[in-house]
C-alpha cells in the first residue's frame, strides 16, 4: 500500500452533511477536501449516510451499494467502507424505530430486554449496509446537571456494565459492531459542564468510571472503542497511551479498533493546546491508539501526509492502525463484499420493534409517590396539562433522528407513529373525558396559558400535570448534547404551573418527561404535595402509550430510580456510591440526602424480602452466593427488583457506604413467593488498594436486600477470610441468577 492508501483507510468522510450541521463545530471544520478526491485512494469510513438529513432509507441504500461497488472497481485496492451510524435510542435515520434513552433502561434493570432491543437495532443497520454502531455510552452519572445525563444508563458502574454489555451483545449478534463511548472519565466534568476539565484521581477512575467498559470488553467482546473528549488532570485522553493502549489492550486485551470522537483529533491543537498544529494532533493520537479520525480526516489526511512526508512519524505506528482497520472490514466481510442487490424494502419500525419498545417503556416508568389515585379508578374526566402532555419530541432523547436532526427541518414527518400521552390517553378513556390545556413552554416565562390550564384541571377529577425537558443540542433545549444546567429546578415556570394546578384542589398526578433528574421534592412531600407523581425517562415512540398502560393499570409499575433524585442543585455532585464523609453527618450543616434514592420505585402490589442466607465466612477470591425470599402480598400481578447491597465494614482504604452487587427482575403473581439466588463473584466486592491493584480483602461484609439503596429490609454479615485476593482477568464480573418458585 502507498502512504496514501494506508492514510485513506484511517478516516472517514461526512459525504451528505452540506449546510445540516449538527454540532457548532462542525462548521469550522468541515474539510475543504472534495469526496472525489478524498477517496481517490479508497476510504476507511462513510460518516452517517443515512442520518445526517431526512432521507428516504431505499433510495438512499441503492446510492450506497452504488459507491461501494465504485470503491471495489474504481480504487487500486477495491477495499469497501465501513459505515457508521449513530444508534443510542435506535438506527437514527428517517423512518426508524426510536427507544427509550438509555437511562431509561437503566430504570428498567432488565438486560435481557435491552439485548433484544440492541439485537433489532442491529437488524435494522445490517439491512441498510451499516457496519458499525457508535453506542453504547458507559459514562457513569457522576453530576446531574450534566448536558448528555440522558444518554447514560445510570450513577451505579455495575447497573451500567450489565446493561451495556447487553446491549452490545445484541447490536453485534445481529452483524454490527457496537463502539463504546466515551472511554473514559468523560461524565466527571467539572461543575457538570461539557467537555470541562476532568479531576478525577486514579482510585475514582479504576472503581467508578472503568468497570462498565472493562465488563464490555471482556465480557461482551466489544469490536470498537471511541476515546473521551475529556482531559483528566491535564492530561487529554485522546493523547495519552496509559488509557488507549496500556489499559486497553495491554492490561484487557481489547483487540478492536479505536475511533476518535468527532473532532477530538483536532481538539488537541484547538482546544486542549497539546498539539502544535494538526499534524501533531495527528501523531499524538496515532502514538496513544486512535486508529481511524472520524467524522473527516482533517488531521490524519494532509496534515499526517505531510508529517510523514518530513519524517515527523514513525510509519510503524501508522501501519499499526492500518492493520487494524482492515482487520475490522474482513471481520466484517468488506474484503468479499460485492454489493450486487440493494434492499428494495425495509421495515425500520417493524411490530417486533414497537413491541419491545412498548416493554422496555412501561418496564421503565417509575412510579414515585402514589396516594392512591393511581391507577385510575373509573375517573370520570381526566385533564392533561402541561408542556409535555401532547408533545411526541417529549419522548425521545437528544440522539433521537428527531430531536438530532430534524430539528433542523422544520415540517418533515417523523416518518413513524409516536402517540402523545394526551393522544393515548384519549385513545384509552375516550376523547370527551379528555380535557387539555398546554399551561406553559418547556423554557421561558410566559404565563399566558395558566389561567386555561386552572380551568381544565377544574372541569376533571384528575388532573395530570405533564413537565419536563426538551432534548436537543448545543442550546437547543434543556438536555442533552451541550445543554449543561446550572440549576436542577424544571425550566421555565414548570413548577409554577405545578403550584397553580394544585390550588385547584384537584387530584394532580405529576408526569416527568425528562433526560435528568430534576429537583421535584416540594411537589413530592408536605401539605401540597401532589397525588401521584411518575418519572419516565425520555420512553421513546411507544413512550406515551406505556404511560397509559401506566396510569389506567393495565401494567403495574417496575422501573426503579437509576440516578438518586436530587433535593437541590447546591448538593451536587452526589452519588450515592459515597463514603462516609461524603453523605449526610453530624459535622456539617449541609445536607445532601436525595429526595429519593438509587432503586426506589413503587408498585401498584407490595412485596416483601425476608430469610436472605449466606455462609457466615467465605474467602475473599471465592464467589459468594446469596438467596433472599421475595414475596408479592398485595392483591395483584407485578414484578419486583430484588436489589442486593453490599457494605464493606473496614477497609485500607474508605469504601461506599452502599453498592450494588447483584440485581434481578422478578414477576410475581398476587401472592406468589420466589427464592431469589445469587452467585456474587468477588469483582463485585473488590476495590483498588493502596499499591493501585484491585483487590478483594478479608474483612466482615455487610449485605442487604431492599426496595432501595437506603433501607435494609433483609440483612446478613458474611466475614471474608484468607489473604488478600488480587483480582485477575479470569475472575467472573458479573453476578449470576437464579429464581426458584
Amino acid at each position: 500500500m502507498s502512504i496514501e492508501e494506508k492514510l485513506a483507510q484511517l478516516v472517514g468522510y461526512w459525504v451528505d452533511q452540506g449546510d445540516d450541521l449538527v454540532a457548532p463545530m462542525a462548521g469550522e471544520m468541515a474539510s475543504s477536501t472534495r469526496y472525489e478526491d478524498a477517496s481517490a485512494h479508497g476510504i476507511g469510513h462513510l460518516t452517517r449516510v443515512y442520518g445526517t438529513r431526512p432521507v428516504d432509507p431505499i433510495e438512499r441504500a441503492a446510492w450506497l451499494w452504488g459507491e461501494q461497488r465504485r470503491l471495489v472497481q474504481e480504487t487500486r485496492l477495491g477495499i469497501p467502507a465501513i459505515v457508521h451510524e449513530e444508534c443510542l435510542t435506535g438506527l437514527a435515520a428517517w423512518k426508524a424505530a426510536t427507544f427509550p434513552t438509555p437511562l431509561a433502561w437503566g430504570a428498567a434493570f432488565d438486560p435481557d430486554l435491552v439485548d433484544r432491543m440492541g439485537r433489532l437495532i442491529g437488524e435494522s443497520m445490517r439491512a441498510l449496509g451499516i457496519h458499525q454502531g457508535l453506542a453504547p455510552v458507559l459514562d457513569v452519572i457522576r453530576d446531574p446537571r450534566w448536558g448528555r445525563v440522558d444518554e447514560c444508563i445510570g450513577e451505579d458502574p455495575y447497573l451500567v456494565g450489565v446493561l451495556g454489555t447487553a446491549y452490545v451483545r445484541g447490536l453485534q449478534d445481529a452483524g454490527v459492531h457496537a463502539t463504546l463511548k466515551h472511554f473514559v472519565g468523560y461524565s466527571g466534568s467539572q461543575a457538570g459542564r461539557n467537555h470541562a476539565p476532568v479531576h478525577a484521581g486514579p482510585r475514582e477512575l479504576a472503581d467508578v468510571f472503568l468497570p462498565p467498559f472493562e465488563m464490555a470488553v471482556r465480557d461482551g467482546g466489544v469490536r470498537s472503542v471511541m476515546n473521551s473528549y475529556a482531559e483528566i488532570d491535564g492530561m487529554p485522553v485522546a493523547a495519552t497511551p496509559a488509557y488507549l493502549t496500556d489499559l486497553l489492550r495491554a492490561e484487557w486485551g481489547f483487540d478492536g479498533v479505536v475511533v476518535s470522537d468527532y473532532f477530538s483529533v483536532a481538539f488537541l491543537h484547538t482546544m486542549h493546546a497539546v498539539a502544535r498544529d494538526l499534524g501533531d494532533a495527528a501523531r499524538l493520537a496515532l502514538e496513544a491508539g486512535i486508529d481511524v479520525e472520524l467524522p473527516t480526516g482533517d488531521a490524519f489526511a494532509g496534515p499526517l501526509l505531510d508529517l510523514v512526508r518530513s519524517g515527523g512519524i514513525d510509519l510503524e505506528i501508522i501501519d499499526r492502525a492500518v492493520v487494524r482497520v482492515l482487520a475490522q472490514k474482513d471481520e466484517l466481510g468488506l474484503l468479499d463484499a460485492t454489493f450486487d442487490d440493494a434492499p428494495t424494502a425495509v421495515d425500520l419500525d417493524s411490530p417486533a420493534h414497537r413491541e419491545v419498545a412498548r416493554e422496555l417503556a412501561a418496564s421503565s416508568i417509575v412510579l414515585l409517590t402514589n396516594d392512591g389515585t393511581l391507577p385510575l379508578r373509573e375517573p370520570g374526566r381526566v385533564a392533561v396539562i402541561g408542556p409535555n402532555g401532547d408533545s411526541a419530541e417529549a419522548l425521545m432523547g437528544c440522539y433521537s433522528f428527531a430531536n438530532h436532526v430534524l430539528a433542523h427541518h422544520p415540517g418533515v414527518p417523523f416518518g413513524f407513529e409516536i402517540p402523545t400521552f394526551a393522544a393515548a390517553l384519549s385513545d384509552a378513556l375516550g376523547e370527551d373525558r379528555v380535557l387539555r390545556a398546554h399551561g406553559c413552554d418547556v423554557e421561558g416565562d410566559d404565563r399566558s396559558g395558566f389561567d386555561e390550564a386552572e380551568a381544565a384541571a377544574r372541569g376533571a377529577d384528575v388532573a395530570f400535570v405533564v413537565v419536563g425537558d426538551r432534548a436537543g443540542l448545543f442550546g437547543r433545549g434543556t438536555v442533552g448534547e451541550g445543554n449543561d444546567a446550572e440549576s436542577l429546578e424544571l425550566p421555565g415556570v414548570q413548577r409554577e404551573l405545578i403550584e397553580r394546578v394544585q390550588a385547584t384542589g384537584t387530584p394532580v398526578v405529576l408526569v416527568v418527561l425528562s433526560g435528568r433528574p430534576y429537583a421535584i421534592d416540594g411537589a413530592l412531600t408536605g401539605e401540597r404535595s401532589v397525588a401521584a407523581a411518575l418519572q419516565a425517562f425520555f420512553p421513546g415512540e411507544e413512550g406515551g402509550t406505556a404511560l397509559v398502560d401506566i396510569v389506567t393499570g393495565r401494567v403495574s409499575p417496575s422501573g426503579r430510580l437509576p440516578v438518586s433524585l436530587p433535593r437541590s442543585v447546591g448538593a451536587q455532585p452526589y452519588t450515592y456510591l459515597h463514603p462516609f464523609l461524603g453523605g449526610p453527618n453530624e459535622i456539617t450543616s449541609a445536607d445532601s440526602t436525595p429526595a429519593l434514592p438509587f432503586g426506589h420505585g413503587l408498585s401498584y402490589t407490595t412485596f416483601t424480602h425476608d430469610e436472605i442466607t449466606a455462609p457466615t465466612e467465605a474467602a475473599a477470591g471465592a464467589p459468594l452466593t446469596v438467596s433472599v425470599r421475595v414475596r408479592n402480598t398485595g392483591d395483584r400481578a407485578g414484578t419486583d427488583v430484588v436489589q442486593l447491597y453490599a457494605r464493606d465494614v473496614f477497609a485500607s482504604v474508605t469504601r461506599p457506604v452502599a453498592q450494588l452487587v447483584a440485581f434481578a427482575r422478578v414477576p410475581l403473581e398476587a401472592g406468589e413467593e420466589a427464592t431469589v439466588s445469587f452467585d456474587v463473584p468477588p469483582t463485585r466486592f473488590a476495590f483498588t488498594g493502596r499499591d493501585g491493584h484491585r483487590i478483594v480483602e478479608p474483612g466482615d461484609m455487610e449485605l442487604w436486600v431492599g426496595p432501595s439503596c437506603e433501607t435494609r429490609e433483609a440483612e446478613t454479615v458474611v466475614a471474608l477470610t484468607g489473604p488478600v485476593h488480587v483480582v485477575t482477568p479470569a475472575d467472573a464480573r458479573i453476578a449470576s441468577v437464579a429464581v426458584r418458585r
